[in-house]
């Protein structure tokens, strides 16, 4: 029960690394706000956790944002954290890219956490701080090709937060990029599952970390706890790397 009564508000919460956050926070206690576009899953993912409120919400939308975060704050009587996790791929060789698809990457991944942490921060500094993770990526760190627009959405999120954590530590607010890389998640199975040879993709992407393996949802959110928990309470402006070693491989 490491977030006993901590009132948290998850994005992208409806499936893959959200979802798993918002379990294992529920396990340790925490009362939880669960935002998410796709409103069938969200439903779903809520309905295994008891006392969690569902709002359909688009991170890219600032209006969306700013009535989904007051309603959170409204029904859980305050913020303690939030973890952005919502976010989109695009598998794209740069050439073929359009405008239209690179903004709507960086709408996303970029504007989504800055409107939630925007959003929330009038609470989170009534409370007296608190804790943001924003679930960037590997792919921040090292590059990846045909994903020009998500590798530079993920390295703008890495650094947002970074600067975020200067500004805020004044006020008690610490704030966290969490970097996983190749986790099985429904994003990730798309992407060999669609290719021409499933197959030959997987045993590619299998080939980038050191320990030759997919990371779980499971472990990535272990990472989100620590960065949300007491445990790291010296730590912010952090980009904790979850990517079984291609950093470094």
């Amino acid at each position: 029960m490491r977030l006993s009564e901590r009132r948290i508000l998850v994005t992208g919460a409806g499936s893959g690394i959200g979802a798993g956050v918002a379990q294992l926070f529920h396990r340790e206690g925490a009362r939880l706000a669960l935002l998410d576009v796709r409103e069938d899953v969200l439903k779903d993912a809520a309905d295994h956790l008891d006392g969690a409120l569902a709002l359909r919400c688009d991170v890219s939308d600032a209006a969306e944002v700013s009535a989904a975060v007051s309603r959170a704050v409204l029904s859980l009587g305050g913020l303690d954290g939030v973890v952005n996790v919502a976010g989109i791929d695009l598998i794209r060789d740069f050439t073929s890219m359009t405008p239209a698809e690179w903004r709507q990457v960086q709408a996303v991944n970029v504007d989504g956490p800055m409107h939630v942490c925007k959003a929330a921060l009038p609470a989170l500094i009534a409370h007296g701080g608190g804790t943001i993770v924003n679930v960037a990526s590997g792919a921040a760190l090292r590059p990846l090709a045909n994903r020009t627009a998500y590798c530079a959405s993920k390295a703008a999120l890495v650094m947002f937060t970074k600067a975020l954590a200067l500004e805020l530590a004044p006020v008690g607010i610490r704030a966290n990029a969490l970097c996983p890389g190749v986790i099985d998640t429904p994003m990730v199975r798309v992407s060999y599952e669609n290719a021409a040879d499933p197959e030959a993709a997987l045993r590619e992407i299998l080939s980038r970390p050191a320990l030759v393996r997919l990371g779980t949802v499971e472990e990535v959110a272990n990472a989100a706890l620590y960065l949300t928990g007491d445990e790291s309470s010296y730590t912010t402006g952090s980009a904790l790397v979850v990517d079984g070693g291609r950093a470094f491989h």
